[in-house]
Formats: C-alpha cells, sequence, structure tokens
C-alpha cells in the first residue's frame, strides 16, 4: 500500500514542503507508471514528490545504452528471473534488485535553480550526505560518469530525465543487495572499476529500513525541503 508519512526532521521556516512516497516492493513497470502521474501533480503545482522503492531484479536500459553491456540474451535473463526494461532516461544499463534502495525525486527542478548541471551535482550531494551520516566518505568520479563513490567503487547510480522542468527517474543506492547480481551486465558501461554497498563498507548487513531515513533527511538538507503527508 502507499504510504505518504512526515519526515522528523525539525525545519528552518525558510524549507518547502514536500512529499515522501513509499511503494514499498513494486514491479519496475508499475513504479514507472506511479512517477508519470506523480510528474502531472507536480507540474500542476504539487509539492515536490520523493519516491523510495524496491524493485525485483531488474536491468534497466538507458537512451544511451550498449548492447555489449548485456552479457546475455533477453531471453536467457528471462530464465534467470531477471527482467529487461528499455527507459528513456540517461545513461547506460544498471540493475535494480532486493537489498537496493530506489530514489525517484519527482521535484520540479526550477524550484531548484532551473539549472540541469546543478540538479546532477545535488543528486549526487544527496548520495555523499547519505555515506557521510555511515562515517563513509563518498566522492563525485567525473572521470568515469555520474554517481557516487567509495573507494572507487560504485555505491550509487543515477540516471534521470528532466521533462519540461520535472524530474523522473532518479538513483540507486546500494544498501544490503547481492553485489554478485552486477556479474550480469557491464555496470553502466564501467568495466574498469567495481561496485560496492554500505553492508560491504560497513563490513555489516545495512538493510534499507536503516537507510531510509538517511537519504530522508540527505532530501531535506541538500534541497531545503520539510516532508510532510
Amino acid at each position: 500500500m502507499n504510504t505518504l508519512y512526515t519526515s522528523s526532521r525539525t525545519q528552518p521556516e525558510m524549507t518547502k514542503p514536500a512529499r515522501l512516497l513509499e511503494l514499498g516492493h513494486m514491479e519496475y513497470r508499475a513504479a514507472w507508471d506511479e512517477q508519470l502521474r506523480v510528474m502531472d501533480e507536480v507540474r500542476e503545482g504539487a509539492p515536490d514528490t520523493l519516491i523510495l522503492v524496491e524493485h525485483p531484479k531488474v536491468l534497466t536500459l538507458g537512451a544511451n545504452f550498449h548492447e555489449e553491456n548485456l552479457l546475455f540474451t533477453r531471453e536467457k535473463y528471462a530464465e534467470m528471473g531477471v527482467q529487461v526494461e528499455v527507459t528513456d532516461r540517461g545513461g547506460d544499463v544498471t540493475y535494480h534488485g532486493p537489498g537496493q534502495q530506489v530514489i525517484y525525486p519527482i521535484f520540479d527542478v526550477s524550484r531548484h535553480g532551473k539549472d540541469l548541471h546543478k540538479w546532477m551535482r545535488d543528486l549526487e550531494e544527496t548520495m555523499i550526505h547519505v555515506c557521510r551520516s555511515f562515517g563513509l566518505t563518498a566522492v563525485r568520479n567525473p572521470e568515469v560518469n555520474t554517481g557516487a563513490w567509495v573507494n572507487d567503487r560504485k555505491i550509487a547510480a543515477i540516471g534521470v530525465k528532466v521533462k519540461r522542468w520535472v524530474n523522473i527517474h532518479g538513483i540507486a543506492l546500494n544498501c544490503e543487495n547481492d553485489l554478485s547480481d552486477f556479474s550480469l551486465i557491464n555496470p553502466c558501461g564501467i568495466t574498469t572499476h567495481g561496485v560496492t554497498s554500505l553492508s560491504k563498507e560497513l563490513q555489516r548487513q545495512v538493510p534499507i529500513s536503516e537507510a531510509k531515513p538517511k537519504i530522508v533527511e540527505a532530501f531535506s538538507e541538500v534541497f531545503d525541503l520539510s516532508f510532510e503527508a
């Protein structure tokens, strides 16, 4: 069941109201439909809305997808229980699966500077904040591609599309997902850098439930938002 709830963070008066929509476990295509519904609402004046969701195993192909980054046929992926979805987001191919927190900020970018470069850097900054809250140092790696990196390994992938200044798609943060599943692809076309997770870096299980409030806090801080029902 979809739920809206309020951030417990005490917000200064200058912050703007926003919504937090938790979808739980949901198929990728159904979540995309929900993004489009919320996008229409935001475009019509509704508050920025942060969607949190966890997907079953799925490979999503971005607008810059290269076929060689799929290591098996689509039929073989289907046999392995892995969906393959063509999307309109930026980037190449990425993987989503259980234990990974997927974050869709359906925000009106014109409310946050109306600058696409700044928008991407701000999204990276949210993940840097999340990692810092766990005691990890995350950085950008513009020489490779957009995202957040810990010890030269990607911990959060970012791929978005902005339509008439409203964003859809977003971020995949590795929490306690099985990193061996990334061997199904060349993640985002990267062959010289590995992937990592909060659990791997901290050497303990970090469930999505632990990461979720830190994600909300990071978006509150970076975008000056107060999440309300």
